[in-house]
């Protein structure tokens, strides 16, 4: 049994399910017409179900939902039903901190402000499906408050998205790809070399240093071990990588095993120079 908390508009409500004593989120077309706060019901047919986190614990849940308009709740909920046609299954528990930056996103917007995203070229790369979704989630936007946001705030929101594929939050996605995009940033200064973002090799490179932060975090070890093979060959390229190996342990404050050294230098030999490797 569901007690109406809240109708948001024709197609939203917010309700307390009685039997896990939880607030969800209702959505689809009409669900809320003629509903009334209060009212009780047995089922909503045809509704998409959403729990809820807010972005503090101790927060309440009508009080963030008061705080949100209704419009920029059901865009969220769209872009996870378009998210959910790639991915088939997204954690509902994204909506509100997405629809809270939709909100933000469209007040910046119609304010004339920008909140520079400087590592939107490495989120486009390194969540590229994700990117897709978050592009397509820029035009529900537009349509449905004839706001358009800008290709940073699509990363922004593209991290909404990956967080609800994943157990990574939004603000330790965000701080993965800086230290990526720092990595690399040192990478080129040692080879006076441009990295194509857009090639294969950079791809793999920035997927690779994606999981090696991932490994590190949780404390894994990779079993190949290409040390000898990088410092005979390639030796710069090693000095390279164990710089970089070193920057991220610094950042991470955690160790990064030895024999992820190698390869990464595997992985960084294989873009500044494709035909050596």
């Amino acid at each position: 049994m569901y007690r109406i908390i809240k109708v948001l508009n024709n197609n939203g409500l917010l309700v307390y399910d009685e039997r896990t004593r939880k607030e969800l989120i209702f959505l689809g077309n009409g669900v809320g017409f003629g509903k009334r706060p209060t009212e009780k019901v047995e089922e909503i047919s045809g509704a998409k179900v959403y729990s809820l986190v807010t972005r503090q614990k101790d927060q309440s849940i009508l009080k963030v939902v008061n705080g949100i308009r209704p419009e920029f709740i059901e865009a969220a909920g769209r872009i996870i039903e378009e998210a959910e046609k790639v991915f088939q299954e997204v954690d509902h528990e994204i909506l509100l901190p997405m629809a809270d930056h939709i909100a933000l996103a469209v007040k910046r917007a119609q304010e004339n402000r920008q909140m520079p995203n400087p590592f939107t070229p490495d989120i486009r790369v390194l969540f590229a499906k994700e990117y897709s979704v978050a592009c397509t989630g820029r035009k529900i936007i537009q349509e449905m408050t004839g706001v358009e946001i800008t290709d940073d705030e699509a990363g922004f929101i593209t991290l909404h998205i990956h967080a609800g594929l994943s157990d990574e939050q939004v603000s330790v996605a965000l701080d993965t790809t800086r230290i990526i995009n720092e990595g690399i940033e040192m990478i080129e200064k040692a080879f006076d070399q441009k990295l194509p973002k857009d090639s294969l090799a950079c791809t793999r490179l920035m997927s690779h240093l994606y999981y090696m932060i991932a490994r590190t975090r949780r404390g894994e070890a990779t079993n190949v071990d290409f040390n000898d093979f990088i410092f005979a060959n390639y030796p710069k390229t090693g000095e390279v990588a164990r710089e970089v190996c070193g920057f991220m342990e610094h950042e991470l404050k955690k160790p990064v095993g030895k024999e992820e050294i190698g390869f990464l230098a595997i992985h960084i030999q294989r873009v500044i120079a494709p035909e050596t490797v």
